[in-house]
């Protein structure tokens, strides 16, 4: 297969070499208006918004992965294998765990617990860790002290489910330091460690699994400021002439 694919219309060229990927495509519209110069849309189909636009004069790319491992393995395969993207960063909502972490805090997966299958299909001898890109992680840190904003660093947990049955799983998700809880970051993990490409999760925290505080649908799209300074800043250096 190549590009365009049957998701993804782009045409060679029209994709960055860096793109920031929100489960919600009417986030990567916002990120492209309010945060790119002269964003162009290269990718409609099925919904799933993706633009491509500058960001101190150099190009990003960013566009919707929808919700779920499946869906973001889908999405950054084809990116990563069509269209020459070297570098992901998922940019999305998530519950709380930790007990230091509040509702608007900033949080960046350096790996992610799982009860997905998706590394199945690789036949790996073992348990395989789903794990950040080092280049990526160090620089999201080091963005987010030179930004002054307190982002927190740990594993996140990615759930194949929203609604969880088993009314205990918070608990140990929490013993085990786990921060957040969400829904992409291993199969991203994964698929980037198939194909030796590059991935980050930055993160903010929109509600909370223990104390029941959450922010409303809108202020979720609109208002992760923070977040996405670090990761617009982040996927800038990786870009880097």
């Amino acid at each position: 297969m190549a590009a365009p694919t049957p998701h993804n219309e782009a045409r060679p060229g029209d994709i960055a070499r860096a793109v920031l990927m929100p489960g919600d495509p009417l986030r990567a519209q916002y990120v492209a208006e309010h945060y790119l110069e002269n964003p162009v849309c290269f990718n409609a189909v099925r919904g799933m918004l993706g633009y491509t636009g500058t960001y101190k004069g150099r190009r990003l790319s960013v566009m919707g992965s929808g919700m779920g491992v499946p869906s973001i393995g889908l999405y950054a395969y084809e990116l990563y294998q069509f269209y020459g993207v070297e570098a992901i960063l998922r940019i999305g909502s998530a519950g709380g765990i930790g007990a230091d972490v509040r509702v608007r805090d900033v949080v960046i997966a350096m790996g992610a617990s799982t009860n997905s299958h998706f590394a199945d299909q690789y036949g790996f001898p073992g348990q395989l860790c789903a794990a950040a890109s080092w280049p990526l992680l160090r620089d999201a840190v080091a963005a987010a002290e030179r930004l002054d904003i307190p982002a927190k660093v740990g594993q996140v947990f990615t759930a194949d489910q929203f609604y969880n049955d088993n009314a205990g799983a918070g608990q140990m998700y929490r013993r085990f330091g786990i921060l957040a809880l969400e829904m992409e970051t291993a199969g991203l993990y994964w698929t980037a460690q198939r194909l030796g490409k590059q991935a980050l999760t930055v993160l903010t925290i929109s509600d909370h699994i223990f104390t029941g505080e959450s922010l409303p649908p809108e202020e979720r799209r609109s208002s992760f400021h923070e977040m996405m300074e670090v990761a617009l800043e982040t996927a800038w250096k990786s870009v880097e002439e």
